[in-house]
């Protein structure tokens, strides 16, 4: 059976003797990063890891980095299950959110299960001894729990976005949702003020809870899905998150009064750092991107002045109108300053060409020599640039802590899920963005840039931003700092405890 070796030096035994934790991220670029993250300080500390892709992602990556992205070590290995969804001939493009949603949630949890029965019948593996399964996949506690291990659930989003979507039924029944009718949606209905909402800011309005709940249809895919998957967190051993105490205090003490024991281990780029040997050590070519990575960014910002670039990139599902891709373009040329700008193929709503084929002849010779386009790059460098000045995102949860892990302003455009909520706490509470809004006009664009990059909210936020960078370095690399030392709690109280009784 699995063990600890004596004197607690797990990366020192052999690869057969070492506690066995089973990793399976919701399948989406945004979830798939800070688990790989997570992973590998896990083997770092001694885990033999098994880190589970859908076939359809596998392939992806595959394609994306070739067959070294997927060949692990003796210690750290690779395996798939599929994720339910119809067969599709585009090869490499984020998956429909609400059918990935429907068909994990209803079709994966016999194929979870029998992984990991294989895994206790493979010779030269370890007994599985622990699941760190995504929040979004509860399925992983029932699966856990038919091969008798612990599972832990990791919340890829911010505490405040969790407590959004806890709150959904709290804001159903105060009758402000579902929507009576689509009109709601544009006539200043959703800036109701919502207070006291458990857990949640004094400020926030209806517009900033987790975008599912501004709906005509209490039938929904998607706020049901999130609904259940939330509630299912109740379930588990442990809940893990990428925050830090400090920052999202509020949120963090009513999940405390809900839940099972909750593990802040954020900024987890700054734990793994502080981990992580060598960059990495042997894993440190081993990522998780999903797109082919343009390395040319960082050499064109090299030749920049500090602080003088905007840096653009909506994450890996967001999509927009044609209308709004070029409002966004005009605002960048117009605003003088030089970007980088990150245009995936599959930006535009409607599919057809590529976002960047899109983008007007005159706007590209408008902005000859200040401007870099690309379909994708290694963001976290980017934002620790010293020639980046201000980010314009969709505040996704891994982008505003990247963000604030580099000092860097927000000028904020959400676009689904907890963006919303990420959005409003980035502008009011932390005060380290300013929004767009949701009617993308050039000229608006424009003003914000100059006001982050320039102005004197600029400069408040550029500090604001630096406090919380220094916080969070604290928190995960300082002796005594909170988030290394909930990662111990997390080993010592869940993770090699459950190594230690199956070893019994």
């Amino acid at each position: 059976m699995s063990k600890i070796p004596a004197g607690g030096d797990m990366a020192a035994a052999p690869a057969d003797e070492k506690p066995h934790v089973v990793c399976l991220p919701f399948p989406s670029q945004g979830h798939v990063t800070p688990m790989m993250k997570l992973a590998k300080i896990l083997h770092c500390k001694g885990f033999y890891v098994t880190f589970v892709n859908t076939e359809y992602n596998h392939r992806r990556l595959v394609h994306s980095r070739g067959p070294a992205a997927v060949a692990g070590l003796s210690d750290f290995r690779f395996a798939t299950i599929p994720d339910g969804l119809p067969p599709s001939d585009v090869a490499d493009a984020t998956q429909h959110p609400e059918s990935l949603c429907y068909y994990t949630m209803t079709t994966c949890l016999p194929h979870f299960k029998k992984l990991l029965q294989d895994l206790n019948g493979t010779a030269g593996v370890p007994p599985v001894t622990c699941v760190m399964g995504d929040n979004l996949m509860s399925f992983c506690v029932d699966a856990a729990a038919a091969v008798g291990v612990p599972c832990a659930l990791f919340w890829t989003a911010s505490a405040c976005g969790y407590m959004g979507y806890r709150n959904f039924r709290f804001l159903m029944d105060e009758g402000l949702s579902p929507l009576k009718d689509e009109e709601q949606l544009t006539n200043g209905y959703l800036d109701t003020p919502v207070t006291p909402a458990p857990g949640m800011s004094k400020h926030m309005r209806l517009r900033d809870f987790p975008s599912f709940i501004c709906t005509t249809d209490r039938d929904g895919i998607l706020l049901n899905f999130l609904m259940h998957e939330v509630e299912q967190s109740d379930r588990a051993a442990a809940i893990v998150l990428n925050t830090f105490d400090e920052l999202e205090q509020p949120a963090l003490d009513a999940m405390r009064d809900i839940l099972p024991p909750i593990y802040t281990i954020g900024p987890l780029n700054f734990l793994a750092e502080q981990l992580l040997p060598d960059g990495g050590g042997p894993l440190a070519t081993t990522r998780s991107s999903l797109w082919k990575e343009d390395r040319s960014c960082l050499e064109w910002l090299h030749g920049r002045e500090p602080r003088s670039v905007v840096y653009v990139n909506y994450g890996s599902v967001t999509t927009m109108s044609s209308q709004e891709l070029v409002e966004f373009a005009w605002g960048l040329a117009n605003c003088g300053y030089d970007f980088l700008w990150i245009v995936r193929n599959d930006l535009l709503a409607k599919g057809g060409a590529a976002a960047s084929a899109t983008l007007p002849p005159d706007f590209l010779e408008a902005t000859k020599g200040r401007c870099l386009l690309t379909s994708w790059c290694e963001q976290e460098a980017v934002l620790r640039h010293e020639a980046v000045g201000v980010f314009l995102t969709h505040c996704g949860w891994n982008s505003t802590m990247e963000g604030l892990s580099a000092g860097v302003p927000m000028l904020c455009w959400p676009f689904f899920a907890e963006q919303q909520t990420n959005t409003r706490y980035a502008c009011v509470e932390w005060g380290v963005g300013m929004e767009v809004g949701d009617d993308v006009r050039r000229e608006v664009v424009e003003a914000r840039i100059r006001e982050a990059m320039g102005g004197e909210l600029g400069k408040e936020m550029k500090g604001k931003a630096m406090e919380w960078k220094e916080v969070g370095l604290r928190a995960t690399t300082q002796p005594g700092g909170r988030s290394l030392a909930n990662f111990d709690r997390l080993l010592k109280d869940v993770l090699t405890t459950a190594s230690e009784k199956s070893a019994a």
